[in-house]
């Protein structure tokens, strides 16, 4: 076992407790546990039926119960049912291939990310080590984690600090203008990360009661997705996937890395399988040491997230940005959405294509590229995730079509050509032992150097992986009793019963 406490349900402060149990109590909060967001059968009918009330994005408390990916796909009023996802026919891949994707969508906030706050959040809360009478909830992003923070803050009852790029989309900030408390714009887009860590140390250094939840290094980031988000795909894999089919990898742009360590469970489950991390071209941090600015929204990078598990990935792509934004208008602007049909896209499924966001549609060039590098035919399997959906990107839609003109038939034809069809293996690297030390060790340069991380960690990370990464699995239980003891000291559950 790691000496790490990577989550840490070992300190315990009964005076923010008492303070965290009182507030939940007069706002009438009750927390769902892991179990019932990996099951949501389970949550009491009592619950259930509250929801049938309550919006999928309201602000009320009940929404907790709601992060999981097995929401109704509906705005309002929703239950629960199995896993949301859609698998991509043929004729818009052009592989035989099968690639599924889990939609993020039918989240609160509309992204998965709601959860992985929760993950980082809750583990405190429940143990006191964050009052939420006292602190305030820092929540460092290049975008959804943020929103996603400040919902789960509001939801809990705390103050929230969103802090994220000036250059995100402008549906982000708006809508977080309704839930943070406070909203800090830093210079740069979605590559400047070194800008909002600036930003945390100026807070902290402030002297003023907050917890900074940094998706980058936060392990409860890495633990949602291990233990939700994994079994959600094995859940769908398993459904989906017939007698002669195998399961050959998980494909994502990485952002945090919260969401490939659900790789990390996949390969548990099917040890053959591969855990590909995909970048943006205009800024090749995993692939060339490199650097820049590029316009996939969500995936902060020119550093290696601590909470990467960089020994268990099996290969790193970069994406032209230039191919999320023609694609992007390709799925969603009428003209492209006509050529898809006349290409043999069933036109029911052109419907859905506004499921996907911006890195949305990166993981799926990723995943096509994976599959014509590992030459996957038709019962070979990849798996993926839409993050978010294209609620939040139309005004990118509007500034393309002021910076480029109407999309026309013709433009259809060469985004689909080019950047659909014209898929390549181009830069992709599959990683052998020393590539992967080679990105590991560039966590030394952000993590030890600049965010006080030790040596003696990183190094553990690497050469004591299995213990190290392993410590981070198994929380489940002893947090779910820690969630439920909360909980019955508020006596809320005996009220909804």
């Amino acid at each position: 076992m790691s000496k790490y406490h990577l989550i840490d349900l070992t300190i315990h402060n009964e005076t923010w407790l008492e303070h965290a149990i009182a507030r939940a109590r007069e706002r009438h909060i009750i927390i769902p546990t892991f179990e019932q967001q990996r099951h949501p059968e389970r949550i009491p009918d009592a619950i259930k039926a509250r929801l049938k009330n309550v919006g999928l994005w309201d602000l009320n408390p009940l929404n907790l119960f709601r992060i999981t990916w097995k929401n109704e796909p509906v705005s309002f009023g929703g239950g629960f049912g199995g896993v949301n996802y859609l698998e991509y026919p043929r004729e818009l891949t052009g592989v035989e291939a099968r690639i599924i994707t889990l939609i993020g969508k039918w989240f609160p906030t509309g992204a998965h990310k709601v959860g992985a706050a929760f993950g980082c959040l809750v583990p405190r809360l429940v143990t006191g080590q964050f009052d939420p009478t006292y602190h305030k909830a820092v929540w460092p992003s290049t975008g959804n984690y943020c929103r996603g923070g400040a919902y789960d803050s509001n939801l809990l009852a705390c103050e929230s600090v969103a802090i994220l790029p000036e250059g995100m989309s402008k549906e982000r900030f708006d809508w977080l203008k309704s839930v943070a408390g406070e909203i800090i714009a830093t210079p740069g887009s979605e590559s400047n990360v070194k800008e909002i860590f600036d930003k945390c140390n100026e807070l902290r250094a402030s002297g003023e009661p907050l917890v900074i939840f940094n998706q980058f290094d936060e392990f409860g980031n890495y633990l949602w997705h291990y233990e939700i988000t994994g079994p959600a795909m094995e859940e769908v894999l398993l459904q989906e996937m017939g007698p002669l089919d195998r399961y050959r990898g998980l494909v994502l742009t990485t952002g945090s890395a919260g969401t490939i360590a659900s790789g990390d469970y996949l390969k548990e489950q099917f040890p053959t399988s591969k855990i590909a991390a995909s970048e943006a071209l205009q800024c090749p941090t995993l692939l060339e040491n490199g650097f820049g600015a590029h316009r996939i929204e969500g995936i902060g990078d020119k550093h290696v997230p601590w909470i990467h598990n960089v020994k268990n990935t099996d290969m790193v792509m970069a994406v032209d940005d230039e191919a999320t934004m023609s694609l992007m208008r390709l799925f969603n602007e009428p003209e492209g959405k006509r050529y898809l049909v006349e290409q043999g896209v069933p036109e029911d499924f052109v419907s859905k294509l506004d499921l996907l966001g911006i890195s949305s549609i990166a993981n799926l060039i990723s995943s096509i590229k994976f599959a014509k590098y590992y030459e996957l035919g038709e019962h070979d399997v990849i798996i993926t995730v839409a993050t978010d959906s294209m609620e939040m990107y139309q005004s990118r839609l509007r500034e393309l079509t002021q910076e480029r003109g109407e999309f026309t038939r013709e433009d259809a034809i060469a985004a689909h050509a080019r950047w659909l069809a014209g898929i390549t293996t181009d830069h992709m690297l599959e990683t052998r032992y020393y590539d992967r030390k080679r990105i590991h060790n560039l966590k030394y340069y952000t993590w030890v150097e600049q965010q006080g991380k030790t040596y003696e960690e990183i190094q553990a990370q690497w050469y004591d992986a299995e213990a190290y990464w392993g410590s981070i699995h198994g929380h489940v239980e002893e947090l779910d009793a820690l969630i439920e003891a909360f909980n019955r000291r508020t006596g809320l559950l005996d009220q909804v019963a």
